[in-house]
């Protein structure tokens, strides 16, 4: 099978969408005949040198599009000079001769860049997308800090309503990813052909089985992520002082941002200043040291797309309390954590903390859904499964092609009757 991907950042030395981007043309590049389009970035390595088994065609990126490194992972600037090279160089193939059985716009992930695929014939798939989330109502005034150019999610359904290119862009795909099922319904506005469900992250392998603390009343809760309001740091702390008659009970912090310094105000202000370390940045092989000597993996992220950062911890076995929205809610079940409701504030923590004296009471519970989170990511979760399945995809839709209509989209849960 001729795949041809587009993603304007594909680099296995970086972070964020470009690394994800890696592994997945890596793993799909070893099953299929790939040929992908991206920016080569300045002084990092050529990437036809990482992909030795995919073709790969370059062009150097805009500098003035990594002035500011933040800027561009949010807004990606530099897309219309990657659209632009893109149509031509598919001018070009198309020309000569060249035709590829499918097209794939692997990023960027979130849902507001037309795809320059909608101007070919060749079948084409965009995703998974994610992103466009909206701040619960009852956690605004706490995360009314957020930069200016974060806040510019409140554009998206104008746009997904009225666009006409990204409309034309979704419309005419031959299927939309999203990286979770929550996305068909941001996207409901456009009257998408197919949707399907695929969580843009995966792992390698997992980690051997550890023992960890089997005490009652002992648990080391640990958080991994950036220090922005959204990402629930704040909540798990006032969370551990409704533990206070469990003195065992103590969180690490990994992360930095704005949020660090306040949650740390925080912990002082709740008297549990002392069970609570904050490790701001670290290394990666630091991280991973976290997730091994850890006992259970406390991320209520309330605006998470995806949660990516769950996988990491799962593949150590760590139990999972995540927020029932959004990416964590497709991805922890009864067999690998906790989903807690996002109400407000104060109603949060407190159910959190009920999670948490739940599995410090219970080291046979924690146990068992560390095991569970394991296993569901060895099920579902390796690059190479992942590849083998977005494969089974695309020959399923060149099979059974199917037509947009404004009045019907077609789901996961909806079946295809070729």
């Amino acid at each position: 099978m001729k795949v041809l991907i587009i993603a304007p950042n594909v680099d296995a030395t970086d972070v964020g969408e470009a690394f994800v981007a890696f592994k997945w043309v890596e793993a799909l590049s070893r099953i299929a005949n790939v040929t992908v389009l991206a920016f080569q970035r300045a002084g990092r390595p050529d990437l036809a040198g990482q992909l030795p088994h995919a073709r790969v065609v370059t062009w150097p990126e805009p500098s003035w599009a990594r002035r500011n490194e933040r800027l561009n992972a949010m807004l990606k600037p530099a897309w219309p000079v990657f659209s632009t090279h893109v149509r031509k160089w598919m001018k070009s193939a198309v020309l000569a001769g060249e035709d590829f059985d499918i097209a794939h716009q692997l990023m960027p992930q979130a849902a507001r860049y037309p795809s320059p695929l909608r101007h070919f014939d060749v079948p084409y798939i965009i995703g998974p997308l994610g992103g466009a989330m909206d701040t619960p109502e009852t956690f605004r005034d706490e995360a009314a800090n957020a930069p200016l150019f974060t806040r510019l999610r409140a554009l998206d359904q104008y746009r997904f309503r009225y666009d006409p290119l990204l409309r034309k862009s979704y419309s005419r795909a031959a299927c939309i990813l999203g990286v979770a099922p929550y996305v068909e319904d941001i996207l409901a506005d456009i009257p998408l052909r197919r949707f399907e469900p695929v969580l843009e992250l995966g792992v390698d392998d997992v980690e051997q089985a550890r023992p960890r603390t089997g005490q009652q009343d002992q648990l080391r809760v640990l958080h991994v992520g950036r220090g922005v309001r959204t990402k629930g740091l704040r909540d798990t702390v006032r969370a551990l002082a409704g533990l206070n008659d469990l003195q065992g009970v103590t969180l690490t912090s990994a992360g930095s941002g704005e949020e660090i310094e306040i949650c740390r105000a925080e912990a002082k202000r709740l008297g549990v200043a002392d069970r609570v370390t904050f490790r701001g940045k670290i290394s990666r092989e630091e991280v991973e040291q976290l997730y091994s000597s850890h006992d259970v993996f406390c991320f209520p992220s309330f605006r998470e797309p995806a949660g990516g950062v769950l996988y990491e911890a799962m593949r150590h076995g760590l139990p999972v309390i995540a927020a029932d929205r959004g990416g964590p809610a497709s991805i922890i079940d009864a067999s690998s954590g906790v989903r807690i409701p996002v109400t407000g504030p104060v109603q949060f923590a407190q159910d959190i903390s009920a999670a948490l004296r739940q599995f410090a009471q219970s080291p046979a519970l924690r146990t068992r859904l560390g095991e569970g989170a394991r296993a569901k990511v060895l099920d579902e979760g390796l690059w190479s499964a992942k590849a083998d399945g977005l494969i089974s995809l695309y020959k399923d839709i060149l099979e059974c092609p199917s037509v947009p209509t404004p009045t019907r989209k077609v789901s996961s849960a909806t079946p295809i009757v070729c």
